[in-house]
C-alpha cells in the first residue's frame, strides 16, 4: 500500500515507540500519588511539559496535555470564553468540526458568532477580520493550517491587530505543527491546539497552550489533574512519547520540508491538465487538494484504494459523511465541485516512485472515465 494520508495520521516514529515502551515500564506511577513512583511519574511530566513549550516558544505553565487535537480546541474555547458572561465570537465557516460544534453551542447560549467565509485561496484576510471585529469581540478562533487544501492562514499579521484590541486568539494548529514555524509570541497567539499523532507520536494525546496571563474557568470544577484544565489520570508514557516525537518532528523541519516541497512540486507539475485543479495556495508541504473535475472525490479515493493508494476525501473527522468539502464551500465552490475533492498529504516515508504511481492511478481513472488523459 503507498500511503498519502499523513494529515489523517502518521506511523509512530522508531523516536516515539521507543521513548513510550521504556517510559511505560519505569514510570507507571499516579502523578497525583505521593510516593516515589508517583513524584518520578510528575518529574517526567514536567519535563515533557518544558520540551512542548520551548519547541513553541511558549511558557511552561501554559501547556496543559489533552487526550488530542480535538479535545485541546473544545477544552481551549471552552475555558476562555467561560470567562466572560457574553460576548461577540469570530471563526472561519470551515475550521474543524471540534472548533465549529464548541462554538455553536456558545452561539446557541446567547453569544454572538460572525463566520468568515474564504477567499479564493483559501485565506481569511486580514480586512475581513477587522471588518468583522466589534466592541464586544472576545475572541477569534483560526486555523493555522486547512485540513482539506494546506493553505496557511496569516497570523502573525492577524495575531498583531488582536493583541492591540485585547482580542483572545486562538488557533487549531494540528496541522502545521512540527511542519512549519510556530510561534505564540511572534504571532501573538493567545492559545493553540496540538496533536501527537499528526507529528509521528501516539494516538490519545494532545496538548493545548494558554498564555500564563490569560484567565480561564475550568469545564468542570473541582478537577485536580493538569491544573484543572482536564479531568482524569494523566498518560504520562504517551505524553513522553509525544513529546520525543515533536522534538524529532522540530529538528527535522527544514530537511524534510525541502523534501516535500519537491515531492508536492513534483506532483502538481505532473498532473498538470485542464480537467485537474489543485486547490488553494501553496502552504502546508505535505497537503494537496485535489479536483477531478465531472469525478466525486468519494470514486476517485475509492478506485485508488483499489489499486494499492491510500488518499483521503478530505478531513478525518468527516470522511464518510459524503458532504461537499466545506473548505471548498467556503471559498465560493459549487457543492457539485466541493464534492470532487480529494486530498493527498506525503509523508517522511513518501517517495518519488510513489508519487510515479500514484499519478499514474490518476490517469488510469481518467481514462475509465472518458476524461481526456493526461
Amino acid at each position: 500500500m503507498i500511503y498519502l494520508d499523513y494529515a489523517a495520521s502518521t506511523p509512530m516514529s522508531d523516536t516515539a515507540l521507543h521513548a513510550y515502551t521504556n517510559s511505560a515500564k519505569q514510570f507507571f506511577g499516579n502523578t497525583e500519588s505521593a510516593h516515589n513512583a508517583g513524584t518520578d511519574a510528575t518529574h517526567l511530566l514536567e519535563n515533557s511539559r518544558r520540551s512542548i513549550a520551548s519547541l513553541i516558544n511558549g511558557h511552561p505553565n501554559g501547556v496543559y496535555f489533552t487526550s488530542g487535537g480535538t479535545e485541546a480546541n473544545v477544552l481551549a474555547l471552552q475555558s476562555m470564553i467561560n470567562s466572560f458572561s457574553k460576548g461577540h465570537i469570530i471563526s472561519a465557516s470551515a475550521e474543524h468540526s471540534s472548533v465549529l460544534n464548541t462554538i455553536s453551542q456558545f452561539k446557541q447560549a446567547g453569544y454572538d458568532v460572525t463566520y468568515l467565509s474564504y477567499n479564493e485561496n483559501g485565506q481569511v484576510s486580514l480586512e475581513r477580520i477587522l471588518e468583522a471585529i466589534r466592541e464586544d469581540t472576545i475572541l477569534v478562533s483560526l486555523a493555522f493550517g486547512n485540513s482539506e487544501i494546506g493553505t496557511l492562514q496569516p497570523l502573525k499579521k492577524i495575531g498583531k491587530e488582536l493583541a492591540k484590541r485585547h482580542i483572545l486568539f486562538h488557533t487549531d494548529a494540528v496541522q502545521a505543527f512540527g511542519k512549519v514555524s510556530l510561534d505564540v509570541a511572534e504571532m501573538h497567539l493567545s492559545s493553540v491546539s496540538l496533536s501527537s499523532h499528526k507529528v509521528y507520536g501516539p494516538k490519545g494525546v494532545g496538548a493545548c497552550y494558554i498564555d500564563p496571563s490569560i484567565s480561564w474557568k475550568p469545564v468542570m470544577p473541582g478537577t485536580v489533574h493538569e491544573k484543572g484544565f482536564r479531568a482524569g489520570t494523566v498518560n504520562v508514557p504517551g505524553i513522553f512519547s509525544f513529546a520525543a516525537a515533536a522534538e524529532e518532528a522540530v529538528h527535522q523541519m527544514n530537511t524534510n520540508q525541502k523534501k516535500l516541497i519537491n515531492l508536492r512540486a513534483h506532483l502538481v507539475n505532473r498532473l498538470a491538465h485542464p480537467n485537474i485543479v489543485i486547490e488553494g495556495a501553496q502552504g502546508l508541504p505535505h497537503i494537496i487538494g485535489i479536483r477531478l473535475k465531472g469525478i466525486e472525490g468519494q470514486h476517485v479515493m475509492l478506485e485508488l484504494n483499489r489499486i494499492g493508494i491510500a488518499v483521503s476525501t478530505g478531513s478525518a473527522c468527516t470522511i464518510g459523511q459524503q458532504q461537499p468539502s466545506r473548505t471548498l464551500r467556503a471559498m465560493g465552490r459549487t457543492n457539485d465541485e466541493a464534492r470532487e475533492l480529494v486530498r493527498i498529504s506525503l509523508g517522511r516515508d513518501t517517495t518519488l516512485q510513489e508519487i510515479e504511481k500514484t499519478v499514474d492511478g490518476f490517469h488510469e481513472i481518467l481514462t475509465r472515465c472518458s476524461v481526456t488523459k493526461i
